[in-house]
């Protein structure tokens, strides 16, 4: 009998299968807040059950290949999966941990962890590595969830010690919602992770359909647009999902898309030196979003071998920035993390992938 991926179960789910209900609950307890790597680390758990979880279960979906640590802290992981497959996932030291002058703590460290829901991606974006290689597989919910408690567990995070989750990995998330959302789910569950849904964020290339599918499930999740150009010709050319979902269908589904009152939609727009760098497009992109409860984050692009596109000028990025703010929107820089390491999506898989062929 094929073994189940107990990460792939939702609380409800594992309740239906492990009598009495409370058994499941703190099964759930041990696996994503006690970190355990395997059942028989589960003491109050009695020996019967834990021979039938070992018999019908695994909790081990990933295996880390490889980590590269920056200087400035990111760390990018590789995982392989049981099939052979790997992906990526990022964790972001956002805000240092800060103490006062008597030595009390101020504030722990904040994390955002990135994380991938593909393994490769069917978009074939002209600027990104991770479709090179082409759409092998959708990750399951419990391959989903799994990044982050291995990352969480590498890194002792503590189980109470919040992280924001970026749907922003390998991958295009709304091209596996099932998955996705019931990843989301599980994440937040409180007797789990315990991630709120306002801590998690879903970004996508642009596919309006399931975006309106998203807003229905009413998950209480933020939505990042990954927009890039101002015009369906130049967007095309870098995303070819283009031709399918247009500018005009992504902003009307995001208009439509329900976001908390104090929240924004982010508009993700990685600027890329000569091509859509000029206050000409920084114009457009005010006309566009016009209306719209939205923050624009700018992004160097993160050059890597054999790219066409090349990192903008800082000055030219603060000047597009600064045309947007001056116009009513709200607009942020991204500081560019891991640039000493293969920090972009796809680099540390093609890396390996490459030593490997050498």
């Amino acid at each position: 009998m094929n073994k189940i991926n107990i990460l792939d179960l939702s609380k409800e789910e594992l309740t239906q299968i492990i009598k009495p209900s409370f058994r499941a609950k703190q099964i759930y307890q041990w696996i994503y807040q006690k970190y355990v790597n395997s059942f028989d680390e589960m003491k109050n758990i009695p020996k019967e059950l834990k021979e039938e979880l070992n018999q019908n279960f695994f909790l081990d979906p990933l295996s880390i290949i490889k980590i590269e640590q920056s200087l400035d802290g990111s760390k990018k992981y590789l995982f392989a999966l049981k099939d052979g497959q790997t992906v990526e996932s990022v964790l972001l030291p956002m805000k240092q941990e800060k103490v006062d002058e008597e030595g009390k703590l101020v504030h722990h460290t904040k994390y955002t962890i990135c994380i991938s829901s593909q393994v490769g991606c069917k978009i074939g974006c002209a600027f990104c590595l991770t479709g090179k290689d082409g759409f092998k597989r959708n990750l399951s919910a419990g391959e989903i969830t799994a990044q982050i408690l291995m990352i969480k567990r590498d890194n002792q995070i503590a189980e109470n010690r919040r992280v924001n989750i970026v749907y922003m990995g390998m991958g295009e998330p709304l091209d596996n919602l099932d998955n996705v959302s019931k990843s989301v789910r599980i994440f937040s569950d409180i007797d789990g992770l315990c991630i709120s849904t306002r801590r998690q964020t879903i970004s996508t290339s642009g596919l309006s359909s399931q975006i309106e599918k998203l807003g229905k499930m009413d998950l209480g999740v933020l939505l990042a647009i990954s927009l890039h150009a101002v015009d369906d010709e130049l967007r095309q050319k870098l995303m070819p999902i283009n031709k399918a979902y247009n500018i005009e269908s992504i902003i009307n589904a995001v208009k439509a898309f329900p976001i908390d009152a104090r929240k924004r939609v982010m508009f993700e727009y990685l600027v890329m030196k000569g091509v859509n760098d000029d206050q000409k497009s920084a114009k457009k992109l005010v006309k566009l979003l016009h209306g719209i409860k939205s923050k624009v984050n700018l992004i160097y692009f993160n050059p890597h071998h054999g790219s066409e596109f090349a990192r903008p000028s800082e000055k030219d990025v603060v000047a597009f920035q600064q045309y947007l703010v001056d116009h009513g929107v709200l607009c942020t820089i991204r500081q560019s993390k891991g640039l000493d390491i293969s920090a972009a999506c796809g680099q540390l898989k093609d890396k390996e992938q490459n030593n490997v062929n050498a």
